[in-house]
């Protein structure tokens, strides 16, 4: 974007000033754009992916005045695309490959951690993770349970006797970009399962064991958080650390833009470009757009680059967006867009900034 604005500005004999600001809403790429913004490199762990296939998986540590904060991406180790080579397993595919992490981060002495959930391929309401840091699940008999969402029905206790306490002394927040509850019709077994490899029966199989989790959890710590907004976010990930930890969940895109420190960029720009795989209505629900328009004030454009923009100009105006661009030229796939993405990108900026330096001109 950055570069096609700067070629519109030397046609129009004009240097146009950017800053660019590598940005996300705690789904992929948080990492990166936080560690981009930090100026620090991630680090590497070993642990296991949502299979319990050894995976290697990146975090951050940065450290402000002494205060030690690791940023997590989940889906590094239970993502989707880790699982991509192999027929998806919903009823097991488990969130203990994450535990690592933050046993990584606890190592490294850090005392909050920024753990984002986006692109999961769990369903286990972060019962995966608890059995990673020291906690056992337990059956009607005492013995553990096994992994994945599917398992959670034949939990009867959870003991905690060997978690490790420094854990319990980290401050979590979660950044989350949807505002599901654990559980029904857009819970996320339902919501969610299906794209996760769960058909109708697995569906109703882990919303079930979800409430079973949700049941033990809520008669141990004497709150039941089911209702919660944002439960049902990554396969109920956050209701374990919440119900056991005091988790505070945050709108992902609002809580990176605070780490990344996106309100005084936009507040300083006479303009605003921002960007969106697809345009739809889900982009204006706490996704970077969105994030991006709320943050920016109300009297500087926004514009808008995507692959594909599937809301009407008036969806656009109600949303507080000047406009918005494809990078298409015409009928395409989403493997032609995305080999020609960088300079298709580049281009349509370059046409925007055109245009708005045109309008800028004409009005003197």
């Amino acid at each position: 974007m950055a570069e096609g604005a700067r070629r519109a500005g030397a046609s129009a004999g004009i240097e146009v000033q950017t800053e660019t600001l590598p940005f996300a809403d705690g789904g992929e790429g948080t990492l990166d754009a936080i560690c981009s913004a930090w100026g620090v490199q991630p680090q590497q762990v070993s642990t296991t992916d949502a299979l319990g296939r050894e995976v290697q998986a990146r975090y951050a540590v940065h450290s402000v005045e002494g205060a030690v904060t690791a940023v997590i991406e989940a889906a590094e180790a239970n993502g989707l695309p880790t699982v991509s080579d192999v027929p998806l397993q919903p009823l097991r595919a488990t969130t203990y490959g994450v535990g690592a992490l933050v046993s990584a981060a606890v190592e490294a002495g850090c005392e909050e951690v920024l753990l984002c959930i986006g692109g999961s391929a769990t369903t286990d309401g972060g019962a995966g993770l608890l059995q990673a840091l020291g906690a056992r699940l337990l059956d009607s008999s005492g013995e553990q349970i096994g992994p994945g969402g599917g398992a959670l029905a034949d939990l009867s206790r959870i003991d905690t006797e060997d978690l490790d306490p420094r854990v319990r002394g980290l401050r979590w927040r979660i950044a989350c970009d949807v505002i599901n509850p654990l559980l029904g019709p857009e819970g996320a077994a339902a919501v969610f399962g299906p794209q996760k490899g769960a058909d109708p029966q697995d569906v109703e199989e882990l919303d079930a064991a979800l409430g079973d989790f949700a049941d033990v959890l809520a008669a141990q710590t004497g709150q039941d958080v089911r209702e919660t907004p944002g439960m049902g976010a990554a396969g109920g990930l956050p209701m374990a650390l919440v119900s056991l930890f005091d988790a505070e969940i945050a709108p992902g895109g609002e809580l990176v833009a605070e780490v990344l420190g996106v309100q005084q960029v936009v507040t300083e720009a006479e303009i605003v470009l921002t960007g969106e795989g697809r345009l739809d209505s889900q982009s204006l629900g706490g996704k970077v757009v969105d994030t991006v328009r709320r943050l920016t004030p109300d009297q500087t454009p926004v514009f808008v680059l995507a692959g594909a923009v599937q809301i009407s100009a008036a969806e656009l105006d109600a949303a507080g967006l000047t406009a918005a661009l494809s990078i298409a030229r015409g009928p395409e796939t989403l493997e032609e867009l995305s080999a020609e993405a960088e300079a298709r990108i580049s281009s349509a900026a370059e046409q925007l900034i055109r245009t708005y330096l045109s309008g800028r001109a004409a009005a003197g």
